[in-house]
Formats: C-alpha cells, sequence, structure tokens
C-alpha cells in the first residue's frame, strides 16, 4: 500500500488448535486480496505460508509465518501460527507483535486444548478477540451447541455476528445477526432475532453515548452499530462469533470484511514501557521518538539470521543507529526486510505499527528492545519454560564439530528451546515442549545444518551423602626405586543440615573442637576442616588434601554421584621427610574420604520438584491418583478459570522425567505443566538398590 500510515495499519493473528484451518483461510484471504493467483493449499504442498521442508512433510505449521494484504483501505498484517501446544512459543511471539486474535475453531472438533491457551494468552495481552467457527461445511456439525459451549467455557461476551445457513454440504451462507433480515432462510439453527439483544448489550456497554440513547429507547442505526462492533471488541465486551468454510470459501468474505473493519488500530491497545528510573510510561504510537521490540528470530538459508521487529511509536529506518538497553549500547540497522511469505522486499522505513525484519543483527535476541533512547525498555516476553528434555551426541566425529553451531541457532530462533550442559553427567540435554517438538528439531538438524545426531533420555543427576558420622585413616605407602610416596591422612566424614544457615555461626569450635580453618563450598555445601595439631601434616601439604577430597566427591563413592551435605574434618595424619609429596598426600585423601565415607551410613539423594500441572476440572481425579504412583505428594490446588484446574504438588524427578506423554494421555492432550528442581532428599532403600546396582559400583544399603 502507498502512503502506508499507522492508523491504517492492523495486526491480526489466527491462533487455536491444530487442524481447525488456519493456514487454509490465510492461504484463501491472500488470493480473495489479490496477492497471490490462486488459493494455495496445504495438502498439496503450495501454501504460501506453510513452506519449511518439515511443515510440508507433516502437512501442519510448526513456526508463524506473515503474510500482508491490502483490503478496504487497510493494510493487514497477518499471522498464521501453530496449533499444537508443542510449538506454542510461536504463537506468544506473534501475539506480542499484534492487536487482535482471531481464534479459530474447527465446528467438528470444537473447543480444544489450544483454543483456551490462545483464547487466555490473547486476552492476558490485552488483545481484541473474535472468534471464527471453521469447517462449517463438516456433517453433523451442531452449531447452537458449540455457541452454548462457547458461552460457557469464555463467557457471555461471546455473542454470533453472523450464524450458518445449512451444514455440512447444504453449508451455501450466514446470516447477520447485527442486520437481520425481514426474511430467515431455511437451515438456520439459530435465530438471528434472538441473538441481536444480546450483541447490541455488548455493543454499547463499551460507549457511553450510545449506552445512554439506547436506555432511553431510542433506536439505533446499523451503521452506529456496525461501528461499534470496533469499539466493542477493543473494549472487551464483545468477542464476536463468526462462520465459514476455509475449504469452500463460504463465509470468509464476511469475515474479512469484519476483520478490517472491527480489527484494532495500533492506537486501540495500550501498551507500556519502563523508561528512566523504572517510571512505566504508556506508549504513543503517533509519538516520534523510536520503541519497537524483536518478537521473533528466524534462521533463514539464504540471508543468515532474520530478526522480526514490531515497531510501537516513531519510525525505523534503514542505515540508522538505535540503542539496545540489553547489551547496552547502540548498534547499526542495515536493510529494513518486508516479508510476506517467502517473498521479502527492501524497503527504507518502518512506521509505528509497521512489522519489519533485520538481517545479520547477531547480537540481537527475542524480547530485545530498540529505540531511540537507552533509558527505555518494553517488557519481556514470557514464554513457557520447555519441560521435556533428550541426551544429544553427535553421531560421527564430522557432526562432532558441527553439532554446537547448530543447536546454537536453533536456541536463538526458537525460545521454547534449551541447550543444558549438565557438569555432573556430562551430557548435553536438548530441552523443548514436548517429544514432537523435539523430534522437529531433530529433523532440522539433519535437513538444514545436515548435522546427525543420537538422542537418548538423560541420566537423572542423583547426589550421595551421609546419614551418619565415621572416622578413618588411609596410608599411602609407594616404594619404586629412588624416591617413593610416602601420606598418611585420618578423617572424620559426617552429614550437614541442607537449610545450614550463616556458615560462620555454624562451623564454631565449640561444634568442631580443635578446628583451625574451614572451607565451606555453598554449591554443594560441603565443608572442609582442618583441625591438625602439632604439625602431623604439614601445612603445605593441607591444600593437596583437599583437592584429593574434592575429586573423590566429584566421582562420588557409592554410586558415581556428586557428594553433597557433608562436612570433612582432617584431624591427624602424618609424613616422611623424603617420600611426602603433594601427590601423595592427594591420593591417600582420596582413597579415605572414599573408605570413611563407605562407613557413614551412606544415601543416595534423589531430586525433587516442584510441579505446577494445569488440566480440565474433569480430569483432576486421574492426575491425583497417578501423582500418587509417582510417589507424588499434593500441596493445593488452584481454580484457573475457563473450566481448568492447577494443581500443586512434589514429586521425585525420576517419576516425571516423561510425564508429558502420560500427561496427554491422561487428558487427551489438554493439560500442561511445569516443574523446577526443589531440593533434594533420601530415595528410599528399594530405589537406591536398584540406582546403586545400575551404576555396577558396590551396593550399599541403608542401615
Amino acid at each position: 500500500m502507498a502512503n502506508l500510515t499507522t492508523e491504517n495499519i492492523r495486526n491480526v493473528a489466527l491462533v487455536g488448535h491444530g487442524a481447525a484451518g488456519k493456514t487454509t483461510l490465510a492461504d484463501l484471504l491472500l488470493f480473495k486480496t489479490g496477492v497471490a493467483t490462486r488459493a494455495g493449499s496445504v495438502d498439496d504442498g503450495s501454501s504460501l505460508l506453510d513452506t519449511d521442508d518439515e511443515e510440508k512433510a507433516r502437512q501442519s505449521t510448526v513456526s508463524s509465518s506473515l503474510v500482508q494484504f491490502d483490503h478496504g483501505g487497510k493494510h493487514v498484517q497477518l499471522f498464521d501460527t501453530p496449533g499444537f501446544p508443542d510449538f506454542i512459543g510461536q504463537m506468544i511471539g506473534a501475539l506480542a507483535a499484534t492487536e487482535t486474535a482471531v481464534v479459530v475453531i474447527s465446528a467438528g472438533a470444537g473447543i480444544e486444548v489450544n483454543t483456551r491457551r490462545a483464547f487466555d494468552a490473547a486476552g492476558t495481552a490485552g488483545l481484541g478477540r473474535m472468534i471464527l467457527i471453521n469447517k462449517c461445511d463438516m456433517d453433523n456439525v451442531q452449531f447452537d451447541s458449540l455457541v452454548e459451549e462457547i458461552q460457557k467455557v469464555f463467557g457471555r461476551g461471546c455473542v454470533p455476528l453472523n450464524v450458518p445457513v445449512g451444514t455440512g454440504d447444504s453449508f451455501n451462507g450466514v446470516v447477520s445477526t447485527l442486520e437481520v433480515p425481514d426474511s430467515i432462510p431455511d437451515g438456520v439453527e439459530i435465530d438471528p432475532t434472538d441473538v441481536n439483544q444480546a450483541l447490541m448489550d455488548a455493543i454499547v456497554d463499551a460507549d457511553e453515548e450510545l449506552m445512554e440513547r439506547y436506555l432511553e429507547g431510542e433506536e439505533l442505526s446499523t451503521a452506529e452499530l456496525s461501528k461499534g462492533v470496533g469499539k466493542a471488541i477493543a473494549a472487551g465486551t464483545l468477542i464476536p462469533i463468526l462462520s465459514a468454510s476455509s475449504k469452500t470459501g463460504v463465509g470468509v468474505d464476511e469475515f474479512l470484511e469484519v476483520m478490517v473493519n472491527c480489527a484494532l488500530a495500533p492506537s486501540d491497545l495500550s501498551r507500556t514501557m519502563t523508561a528512566a528510573e523504572d517510571d512505566e510510561v504508556a506508549i504513543d504510537p503517533a509519538d516520534d521518538s523510536l520503541v519497537a521490540q524483536v518478537f521473533k528470530t528466524r534462521i533463514d538459508p539464504f540471508v543468515s539470521k532474520m530478526s522480526f521487529i514490531r515497531v510501537f511509536s516513531g519510525t525505523l529506518k534503514k542505515d540508522s543507529s538505535v540503542q539496545v538497553p540489553r547489551l547496552g549500547k547502540a548498534v547499526k540497522i542495515g536493510q529494513l526486510i518486508s516479508v510476506n511469505g517467502a517473498e521479502q522486499e527492501g524497503v527504507d522505513e518502518a512506521v509505528a505499527g509497521r512489522i519489519v525484519a533485520l538481517v545479520k543483527m547477531e547480537d540481537l535476541k527475542v524480547g530485545d528492545t530498540l529505540a531511540a533512547d537507552s533509558d527505555v525498555s518494553l517488557p519481556a516476553i514470557e514464554f513457557p519454560r520447555p519441560m521435556v528434555g533428550l541426551a544429544v551426541e553427535p553421531k560421527s566425529q564430522a557432526d562432532q564439530t558441527k553439532i554446537s553451531g547448530a543447536l546454537q541457532k536453533i536456541e536463538d530462533e526458537d525460545p521454547t528451546f534449551l541447550i543444558n550442559r549438565e557438569a555432573q553427567t556430562k551430557e548435553m540435554v536438548m530441552m523443548g515442549m514436548s517429544e514432537l517438538h523435539l523430534q522437529v528439531i531433530e529433523a532440522r538438524l539433519s535437513s538444514r545444518d545436515k548435522v546427525e545426531v543420537v538422542t537418548h533420555e538423560p541420566k537423572i543427576p542423583y547426589r550421595e551423602t551421609v546419614n551418619g558420622a565415621h572416622e578413618g585413616s588411609y596410608r599411602h605407602k609407594k616404594q619404586t626405586g629412588g624416591a617413593g610416596q610416602f601420606a598418611e591422612v585420618h578423617f572424620r566424614v559426617s552429614g550437614l543440615p541442607q537449610e545450614l544457615g550463616d556458615p560462620e555461626e555454624y562451623f564454631t569450635k565449640s561444634r568442631f573442637e580443635g578446628m583451625r580453618s574451614f572451607h565451606y563450598d555453598p554449591k554443594t555445601n560441603y565443608a572442609f576442616i582442618d583441625r591438625v595439631t602439632g604439625g602431623s601434616v604439614p601445612n603445605n601439604f593441607i591444600p593437596a588434601v583437599e583437592k584429593g577430597i574434592r575429586e573423590r566427591m566429584e566421582q562420588g563413592v557409592i554410586a558415581g554421584y556428586q557428594v553433597q551435605d557433608c562436612a570433612c574434618e582432617l584431624f591427624f595424619g602424618k609424613d616422611h621427610p623424603v617420600d611426602s609429596n603433594e601427590t601423595a598426600f592427594k591420593t591417600a585423601a582420596n582413597r579415605c574420604f572414599s573408605e570413611v565415607f563407605k562407613q557413614a551410613n551412606p544415601v543416595l539423594l534423589e531430586p525433587i520438584v516442584q510441579m505446577e500441572i494445569t488440566v480440565p476440572d474433569e480430569k483432576l481425579g486421574d492426575i491425583t491418583s497417578d501423582l500418587n504412583t509417582r510417589r507424588g505428594r499434593m500441596e493445593g490446588m488452584d481454580n484457573a478459570g475457563s473450566g481448568l484446574q492447577v494443581v500443586k504438588a512434589k514429586a521425585p524427578l525420576s517419576e516425571v522425567i516423561n510425564y508429558s506423554r502420560s500427561l496427554s494421555s491422561m487428558t487427551g492432550g489438554q493439560g500442561s505443566f511445569s516443574y523446577e528442581i526443589s531440593h533434594y532428599e533420601p530415595m528410599p532403600p528399594q530405589e537406591q538398590t536398584r540406582v546403586v546396582a545400575a551404576s555396577k559400583r558396590t551396593v550399599v544399603e541403608d542401615a
């Protein structure tokens, strides 16, 4: 569109569950508005939106796509987003750049898991919302029942703006409930006249002037009410329900008109930013000062890294310099790219409301603010934490050199994907939203980055400690001709409480008689205590003793896991004037610690996670019963609204490492969860025996 201004831009995201027809709808809109010469198809791989090889193979969207078209004097920037929860990060990023969300529901499937999540996410972001009941041409569609379900789950503000004429093969049109015709066609399940009153109530609730005139009995014109629809959507008093079939095209023209005329303008949504001295101020799209944000990153095989930017105020110009507060410096903007599906075009500037991409800006990350002033920043975009992990390693030596860079690229472009390098298990673990999410990433590594990997379930980071205390000694003596090795150390090993408090108050001479000094490591809650008297261990060898103990702790004693929550007291030893050296004392300390530890009632500790599980009300009993079988402990429940409950519980990590799969099975894909490690607890004896046996080390029974 020539003379593109902020006032005529409309940013819209198509959201909802998978297979609701969002991509087919977007392809049809491109055709109807003249962008495409034919309507693309997901089925035959001709879609202008699902262009990724993985999307074509799966015939479903895995990454958000941006398309643009002009209609009715408006410039629409439209996002098609993935419908499955596995790729929810792509939807969240798109919502951060838009003012209006269209929640697409399949007429045959009804409300599904991602329908709820998309609806709630858009509401939390303060966006205007519309609902499109798509696929009204399917057999056995009960439109009236579906509307009742929508109103029950999402509220009475959801009101049909039009209703279908017929269903299945007989679906041939829609009837407005705002401007009700004199004659209602056959095949209409819901009388438009019955809906008209609820629609008018929702409209006037958002406009005091209309409300006063309406209450005084004045008849409101259709033009006034039509204009009021957009205002009511912006105010949240109305969430219009529309009907269509993206397959046959019936109802799509009517949907297009409503979307273009009633979607929120950039100035209709109140957004805030943090300014100098942490003051929260409103963003004015008419302000000349630049404020923009990176909401998506894509690794393009031709132009490398692309950072998608939404401009909220001011104008972003090519070849300019802008401040990036996170980096604490200005960066030079090169070329600006306007993206329309797979098509890219250079532009000179982007006004407020515009969405453009920057290329080869390697320092930028999703969530970064770009601004004229270094003191301002936009709120971070909140993405869910990935909960499903797979250990990953290169398949060959050739893959070894490429794997880190390839995984880093994916981490840059997907905020719901993380790479953890586990210090204890020495594993590289990739974390995603689900097994499917990780499968897609593995396929992308192979097809795009030419890296083949092997994956397996990650090891559980158990820990070792002692429940008791024991004293013992070890003499290391080695003579091979010439100078030999000699060192003797005497240790006392005991357990420490996890909630130790202030080390200076805990490690005192009254508690540890004869203590000369102590060294405390808060990461492992371990203390080395020097109680040597009379120089039985020369001071210059004591650091070697400490090093030998730490090496043994890292290697583990009974099962190969890091030792924590214990103290080791060095209280006596012997040396030799010729044969003693640092190596001898380090070796003696290593072996002494191992032997004394084994006699101090050693136990394995397992990580306990704090869980939050969101499930439909009717699945609550199944979830609580299942948690009991996983040694879980219920801690409470919260009502999350929309027929959902949030269960709070603690459980061993080993019992929920594959919880995503089980939860999906129990809830039909309608559940979600998150967890984080809370603390460590001793394992039950039978579980400890199993883990120790699996480690192929000596089994140490819990006394």
